[in-house]
């Protein structure tokens, strides 16, 4: 299927690996110049060039921190007018809110709600201008279904979804579109992260722990990100215009109700 977006260019955020990387690569194939960034120069401009290399659409690597002023106006400078704004963000560590303080608090809310707020407010008025936008929040599967341990994701990326659900009704007449993607367990670095947490706190090795954890899933394996990747794409294509202040979930069946 030919997305229609070739040509079209986008921003991409925490893409040198992971999930990011697969949104990235997947967008590049169907034609669409990017820039990514992450905090590690050496890791984003190695995705850079592995993308230009595998797709030849050009690519241009940001070392930053998004989750700052300072980080998102380079991005943007360097973006230019924006068609596609992929907005994504590693997750905050796990734990007990008991054990968390304000700064926490404010930490996750900052990377995992008021940063991707502060990207759609910065490119949401060009989009409109020119008739055509896609803006994808990567959230996570907690966002309908809570993890007890992950409270400060819970609670950050809920009031993310909250906000952009009326956004979305209002951007959606002039061809912008706003859409989270809702990742389950998708083999990344910090999926495994997690679970070798939780195997050492179980007495279990980590291959054993994981492997058991995969066949409890519906799909009995952990989604594979290139199949993320490919939803994001899509999303972001001229097909997806009608689609909007939807949270589309991929994980393999986990979740266990209708709506």
């Amino acid at each position: 299927m030919d997305l229609g977006i070739k040509g079209r260019k986008a921003i991409v955020c925490a893409a040198s690996k992971g999930l990011g990387k697969a949104c990235a690569m997947k967008l590049a194939e169907a034609g669409v110049e990017l820039v990514i960034n992450s905090r590690t120069k050496e890791a984003i401009e190695a995705t850079a060039t592995e993308i230009t290399k595998a797709t030849g659409v050009k690519v241009v690597a940001v070392a930053c921190d998004i989750t700052t002023p300072e980080g998102r106006k380079e991005v943007l400078e360097v973006a230019g007018n924006v068609d596609i704004l992929v907005n994504n963000a590693g997750g905050p560590p796990p734990g007990n809110f008991r054990d968390w303080g304000i700064d926490d608090w404010q930490k996750a809310v900052n990377a995992n709600m008021l940063t991707p707020i502060e990207l759609i407010k910065a490119t949401v008025d060009g989009m409109i201008d020119r008739k055509f936008g896609r803006i994808v929040n990567i959230t996570s599967g907690a966002v309908k279904a809570p993890i007890s341990y992950l409270g400060l994701s819970n609670g950050a990326r809920a009031g993310l979804t909250g906000f952009v659900a009326g956004v979305a009704r209002e951007t959606v007449r002039h061809n912008v579109t706003i859409n989270g993607l809702l990742p389950g367990p998708f083999a990344t670095d910090r999926l495994y992260g997690n679970l070798r947490l939780q195997a050492e706190k179980a007495g279990r090795t980590f291959e054993d722990y994981a492997a058991e954890q995969a066949s409890k899933n519906p799909a009995g394996r952990f989604g594979e990100p290139d199949e993320f990747g490919a939803t994001c794409a899509f999303m972001c294509s001229v097909h997806a215009g009608f689609m909007t202040g939807q949270n589309i979930l991929l994980d393999g069946g986990s979740f266990p109700g209708t709506l």
